[in-house]
């Protein structure tokens, strides 16, 4: 299998921000989209999301009520792209596998070349890592994602997770503990197949992000090759803080029933 380098910051066509649940990918997505430059990215290849983009785009379906895959990137393209041709995406880790999956069924000349694959699909490929310093507060705020059915409040076109029609949230040592373990093997996940293909993606942290917005999206810009335009509206939040009272008390709580007695 041979390495792939990552490409030239002058020479993006697309870009994917890789993450795992609750690190702020939404408001990072929502930000970029704000610029106008930097594509209109969504979580367009989640699965269960799929047929909801496809009937928003009016896709045709087969006989069986599927769709074909080139023309489902072909109108995520269309989509996700803004004037200045940036497409842009956002792609967890169990979400990567499937998407090569299903590019090799569309390209099986580039079988078992992860980063040609991408390449084919959207053009000369970037990739943004985003991540969480604080694991405990991130398995916190999943777990009560999961719950509550509201992933985010707010929002710039997302296809689902804004319901809320979960339940009650209820403090859940054991399923936090779940979320700590996902979380750490989903980074190494990445960090593994980033290692794997010779990609140096640009890296950026929650917290980073939650301290300053403006900066954190100036630096993927950069790392892209994009330019604000001048005149431009500037950055924008489009979704809200969700953390609350409640996610400090939970991961207060957390700690202290885990620190070693």
């Amino acid at each position: 299998m041979r390495l792939r380098a990552a490409m030239p910051t002058d020479q993006i066509d697309s870009y994917f921000v890789c993450a795992t649940p609750r690190t702020g990918s939404s408001v990072l997505l929502g930000l970029l989209e704000s610029t106008g430059v930097a594509g209109r990215p969504q979580a367009y290849f989640r699965s269960p999301d799929e047929p909801l983009w496809a009937d928003r785009w009016d896709l045709p379906r087969t006989a069986g009520g599927g769709f074909d895959y080139a023309d489902y990137v072909r109108a995520a393209l269309a989509a996700g792209r803004t004037d200045n041709g940036v497409f842009g995406a956002k792609l967890m880790w169990g979400t990567l596998d499937e998407v090569v999956d299903k590019l090799t069924a569309v390209h099986p000349d580039l079988r078992g070349d992860d980063v040609a694959l991408l390449d084919r699909a959207f053009g000369r490929t970037g990739f943004v890592f985003l991540r969480r310093d604080d694991v405990v507060a991130q398995a916190v705020s999943w777990l009560r994602a999961e719950q509550t059915g509201r992933w985010f409040v707010g929002g710039n076109g997302e296809i689902s997770g804004d319901s809320g029609e979960g339940h009650e949230p209820r403090f859940d040592p054991d399923g936090i503990r779940g979320f700590v373990e996902t979380i750490r093997e989903h980074n190494a996940a990445w960090e593994a197949w980033f290692a794997t293909w010779g990609i140096r993606p640009h890296r950026v942290s929650y917290e980073d992000l939650d301290a300053d917005m403006t900066g954190a999206v100036h630096s993927v810009l950069d790392f892209l090759g994009i330019d604000l335009p001048e005149g431009g509206g500037g950055v924008v939040p489009r979704h809200r803080r969700q953390a609350d009272e409640l996610n400090r008390r939970w991961i207060a709580r957390y700690r202290e029933i885990s620190r070693p007695h």
